[in-house]
């Protein structure tokens, strides 16, 4: 009888990683094999607080019951059969997200970075269409520090040049000005522009915050040239900042909204373009299309993500909860944090440099129990699922001051 396989160790199994897994991360040392709301085991059973939450894909926290049972529920019944022939799952989702966004029609995607694909096509069909910009001549305006995916045609407006290096050469048609600059903005818009992409919040960058009053500038300076304002609210969305969107903060409706993340439960990848009858009525079939898109599985557990959301109740969650986040990394500042910009359960974190780097502050939390990313230079994001209490925040921003102090 051949004795069963002895199970890997945490290194071992990074090891084993390198000579089979292209090198495009450069993640954490540390294996999860088992997660349960804002907590992840790895294979050795040490446990971390999770303050990332899967860049915000798992806003409702690991294996939330409810979007569990409908996972579950819908394998039993059915998982795939392309948008060749209708599914019974895909109609309440549409309906009900369009609904909760303010939105009239929903194209379903997978990934987020599908999602900008896709808005970025219908603007250009929108612009030929309706505006009646001269073929191959739309452009869009998008902000510099930008994170949209990573597409050849996404990072050829990217401003990152370690996204870009070596990926040339580059899909035209893109306009780059600062971020939170209206004036910057309006100096590049004209009668080729389709759209205007940005992001309500800069997440990559650093959780960059716009100045009260620019997303409602962005609103009304595409009204008046003409063309679209299309929001990439895929880390943004869907609770993060303590509202629905980060949009909500200035009660703007842009024309097309771009989801993901969040909107799969953490379970499956699902995102969608949401936008004006007027805006997704371009499509005609054949123009566009996804095998995977609109799934029954993706679209009862979107429809149960949305269930979660249509109470207020993780909107109220995170705005109050923000709060108790915010003014633990006030305490800190002068204390080995230079200073942070947060929004409901989101914040970028500034720490000295002569502390250390982001990805080495990382390293030391983690030997402390809890998970976050490095972005740029001595920069960290906090974005823990929007389950956590109060109690383990407090512990988090604990090993923070722990951290920073040694």
């Amino acid at each position: 009888m051949t004795a069963p396989a002895r199970a890997r160790t945490s290194a071992e199994l990074i090891e084993a990683e390198g000579p089979v897994l292209a090198h495009n991360y450069h993640p954490l040392p540390v294996v999860v094999a088992r997660a349960e709301g804002v907590w992840v085991e790895d294979v050795e059973g040490r446990r971390y607080l999770d303050m990332l939450a899967g860049y915000s894909a798992l806003n409702f926290g690991h294996r939330h019951p409810a979007l569990i049972e409908a996972a579950h529920r819908q394998l039993d019944r059915l998982t795939l059969t392309s948008r060749a022939f209708h599914n019974d799952r895909l109609a309440e989702f549409a309906e009900r997200l369009a609904a909760l966004t303010g939105l009239d029609m929903v194209l379903p995607m997978n990934t987020g970075a599908e999602a900008v694909e896709s808005g970025i096509k219908v603007a250009r069909k929108w612009a030929y269409d309706v505006k009646g910009v001269p073929a191959d001549q739309a452009t869009i305006v998008v902000a510099a520090d930008n994170f949209h995916g990573r597409t050849t045609t996404i990072v050829s407006f990217s401003t990152d040049e370690t996204a870009r290096a070596g990926f040339g050469p580059f899909t035209p048609g893109f306009r780059i000005v600062p971020y939170n600059d209206l004036a910057a903005l309006e100096a590049a818009v004209d009668e080729t522009t389709a759209a205007v992409l940005i992001e309500p919040i800069q997440g990559e960058a650093g959780v960059l915050i716009p100045d009260d009053g620019y997303l409602t500038g962005v609103r009304e300076l595409t009204r008046r040239k003409g063309c679209l304002f299309v929001a990439d609210e895929i880390q943004s969305g869907l609770g993060r900042t303590g509202r629905t969107l980060a949009v909500d903060h200035e009660d703007v409706v842009p024309d097309v909204l771009l989801l993901g993340k969040a909107l799969g439960g953490g379970i499956v990848p699902v995102s969608a373009v949401v936008a004006r009858r007027e805006v997704l009525g371009v499509l005609h079939p054949g123009e566009h299309g996804s095998t995977f898109g609109g799934n029954p599985l993706a679209a009862a557990v979107g429809t149960a993500v949305v269930e979660l959301l249509e109470s207020g109740d993780f909107q109220r969650r995170a705005a109050e909860l923000g709060v108790v986040l915010r003014d633990g990394l006030t305490e800190l500042v002068g204390r080995g944090v230079v200073g942070f910009r947060s929004r409901g359960l989101w914040a970028g974190v500034d720490v000295d440099p002569a502390i250390g780097t982001g990805r080495e502050i990382g390293e030391r939390l983690m030997r402390e129990g809890v998970l976050v990313k490095d972005t740029h230079g001595s920069t960290i994001r906090l974005a823990p699922p929007l389950t956590v209490t109060a109690e383990e925040l407090r512990s988090a921003l604990g090993s923070l001051e722990k951290v920073l102090a040694a």
